[in-house]
C-alpha cells in the first residue's frame, strides 16, 4: 500500500542514554524519508552523547560506550540531520512524547534552528493505543503477523513503525471510532493531516505535555497545582511561576513555548494600559488639591540681576561701640577680685 503524501514524511526513531528529555542524550538516530513519488531515503547516525551510557540503557538498545567513542557529537551532526528532514512531516512510535521533544532538545542545545510550526506529526503509537493499546513489538505482530528482527536497533524499529502504519491504514479503512464525548468518526485514513489530528488528540503545546491546548485553542498548565488553568491566568495571579518554570528542570522546548506565551501576555498588558483613557478628576480630588497649602517660595535675592546680592552671605547689621563708663569699670574690677 502506498501512503498518500503531499510532502515527504520522515519516519524516525531515537536510541538514547535514557528517557529524561532534559538530561539524557541521543546515541543513535535513524530516518526513513518517504517521498510523495514513492521512493525512500534511509540515513542512520551513531552519536557520541558526551556522557557515559548507563548499563540498563545499553542492555535495551545494544549500544555501549565503546561503540560510539569515535562518533561525532550531535552538535557536529545537527545541521546535516536538520537539512535531511527540514521539508518533511514527522512520524514515529511514541514520537510526540519522546522522540520529537528529545530531538528538539538536542537541536536547541546545538544552536541549530529547526522549526516545528506548520508540520504534521503522526504518532503511530497513538493510533495503536487508541485502537488496540499494545507495544511496538505486539503491534508489529498484530498488524504485520511477524516478529521484529533485531528489535531495539533504531533502523529495525523505524522500519517496523512504518510497516505498522501502512497496515493500520489498511485495517481500519472505514472503521468507526467514538471519542470520550460520544462523537463518532472514521479517523484512520490515508491522509497525513487527518492522521496528525487523530494522533494529537491531547493537543500538546510543547510535546512534553507540560502545556496543552483546550478546545478554544488556549494554553493550559497540564501538571501540578495549576493543572487545568490557563497559562496567562496563572501569570496574572502568580507572576513568579514563570521564573520558577524557566529555572526548573523542564525541557528547553517547553521553556521556549512558555517564553512565547509570557511575551504575548506582557504585550497584551502594555497594549491595554496604553489604550485605557485617562480618568477625569473627581470633585473630591479637585477640592483636596485646592485646599492643600501652597508651596513656599524662597525670596529671589538676585531679582533684576542686582550685583549686590550675588554670592554674598547674609550679615547681621553691626551696632557702634558704646563708651566706657564707671559701671563697666566696676564690673571688671569685681570679676578680677573673684578670680584671685
Amino acid at each position: 500500500m502506498k501512503l498518500n503524501l503531499k510532502r515527504p514524511l520522515a519516519f524516525f526513531d531515537l536510541e538514547a542514554t535514557g528517557t529524561n528529555i532534559g538530561s539524557d542524550r541521543i546515541v543513535e538516530i535513524s530516518v526513513i524519508k518517504l517521498h510523495p513519488e514513492g521512493h525512500e531515503e534511509v540515513k542512520t547516525w551513531r552519536v557520541h552523547p558526551q556522557m557515559p551510557i548507563p548499563l540498563e540503557s545499553s542492555l535495551i538498545h545494544g549500544i555501549y560506550d565503546e561503540h560510539i567513542k569515535d562518533e561525532k557529537t550531535f552538535k557536529e551532526l545537527a545541521q546535516e540531520i536538520a537539512e535531511f528532514i527540514h521539508t518533511s512531516d514527522l512520524a514515529g512510535f511514541n514520537s510526540n512524547k519522546f522522540d520529537i521533544p528529545m530531538l528538539m532538545e538536542e537541536f536547541l542545545r546545538a544552536g541549530v534552528v529547526f522549526d516545528l510550526d506548520n508540520r504534521h506529526f503522526v504518532d503511530v503509537q497513538n493510533i495503536f493505543h487508541q485502537m488496540e493499546q499494545r507495544t511496538l513489538k505486539a503491534a508489529y505482530k498484530f498488524y504485520c503477523g511477524n516478529d521484529i528482527i533485531n528489535a531495539h536497533s533504531a533502523e529495525a524499529d523505524t522500519r517496523a513503525t512504518m510497516e505498522v502504519l501502512l497496515a493500520q491504514i489498511e485495517k481500519y479503512e472505514n472503521q468507526e471510532w467514538e471519542d470520550k464525548q460520544g462523537n463518532k468518526s472514521i479517523p484512520v485514513v490515508n491522509d497525513v493531516e487527518a492522521l496528525h489530528k487523530f494522533t494529537n488528540l491531547n493537543k500538546p503545546v510543547d510535546f512534553a505535555g507540560r502545556i496543552v491546548y483546550n478546545e478554544q485553542g488556549e494554553e493550559l498548565i497540564n501538571f501540578g497545582k495549576h493543572k487545568g488553568k490557563k497559562v496567562e491566568d496563572v501569570f496574572a495571579v502568580e507572576p513568579s511561576y514563570y521564573s520558577w518554570m524557566m529555572q526548573g528542570d523542564f525541557p528547553l522546548y517547553t521553556k521556549r513555548k512558555l517564553e512565547e506565551i509570557y511575551n504575548r501576555f506582557n504585550a497584551k498588558k502594555v497594549a491595554e494600559r496604553q489604550a485605557k483613557p485617562a480618568q477625569p478628576k473627581s470633585v473630591e480630588q479637585k477640592a483636596i488639591e485646592q485646599a492643600a497649602p501652597k508651596e513656599f517660595k524662597k525670596p529671589d535675592f538676585q531679582k533684576n540681576n542686582n550685583p549686590r546680592f550675588e554670592n554674598k552671605p547674609f550679615k547681621k547689621k553691626e551696632e557702634p561701640a558704646k563708651p566706657v563708663n564707671e559701671d563697666m569699670l566696676k564690673l571688671l574690677a569685681d570679676k578680677f577680685k573673684k578670680g584671685l
